[in-house]
């Protein structure tokens, strides 16, 4: 007979709290695993939901992608407010179990990239299998800017067709295109709130990566990061990017 389902059968919780497994006797090692698995789980997360905004972006459905892409900006300020938790983790906490860390690093984190990547964030990082397979197919600002084209707007054919492992360059006529839909937000309120959905995102990942950039610079300062990274000096060079440039730059046109 089958056992009834139970909270911990459903939710696998026999294997998900065994998977910590601290490599020193220090007591924050264990919040420091704990803030990077959840961390990765939330990546699963928002992949699936990037996944599934570009199928509905790509099949003409712009208003029903919207709560996939607002779900990922809600989800991104839970990550962002989890560096508070880690911050409580002084330096001197850090120093004394950091030695077990070895050469590994969040810098090779492949969901990371893969979120880059699927959002439009190509040429960097360290590839993996996730962010290879991704950088191989349209962006989720490929799919809005082809969605753009078939509304008639004038998208110029470079941005349209191109080798999609390459990093994008913004486009002073995509840039033209989405002005017109913010000039006229009545007309085109799917495309201008799916724009501002993507915005949101945008400005969600700046604002983890800026907290990232204050909670490592308090707990190692200007250290080199584990793995070989610049640490801080690397996290700063990486506060600018942006997955759609064109919908931050047409606002000074408006």
């Amino acid at each position: 007979m089958t056992e009834p389902m139970t909270y911990g059968r459903y939710l696998a919780l026999d294997q998900l709290l065994d998977a910590q497994h601290p490599l020193s006797d220090r007591h924050d090692e264990l919040l420091f695993i704990i803030i990077h698995q959840t961390k990765e789980l939330w990546l699963k997360q928002i992949i699936a939901e990037l996944l599934l905004a570009k199928d509905l972006v790509r099949a003409g459905k712009l208003i029903e992608a919207y709560k996939n892409l607002a779900r990922v900006s809600r989800i991104q300020a839970v990550m962002t407010l989890s560096w508070d938790v880690l911050a409580t983790m002084t330096p001197s906490d850090y120093t004394r179990f950091r030695e077990v860390l070895g050469p590994s690093s969040g810098f090779q984190s492949d969901q990371f990239r893969a979120v880059e990547v699927l959002l439009g964030l190509r040429g960097g990082g360290v590839p993996g299998p996730l962010s290879s397979e991704y950088a191989r197919a349209p962006s989720l600002w490929d799919d809005a800017n082809a969605a753009l084209a078939r509304a008639g707007f004038a998208v110029p054919e470079a941005a349209l067709l191109r080798d999609w492992a390459q990093p994008y360059q913004p486009s002073d006529g995509v840039q033209a295109a989405w002005t017109q839909v913010y000039r006229d937000t009545a007309t085109h309120w799917d495309l201008y709130q799916l724009a501002e959905k993507l915005v949101d995102i945008d400005d969600a990942m700046a604002t983890w990566r800026h907290k990232h950039v204050v909670t490592v610079s308090r707990v190692i300062g200007m250290k080199m990061g584990t793995g070989g990274t610049a640490g801080v000096s690397y996290l700063e060079s990486t506060l600018t990017k942006r997955a759609f440039p064109e919908l931050w730059s047409l606002r000074t046109d408006l």
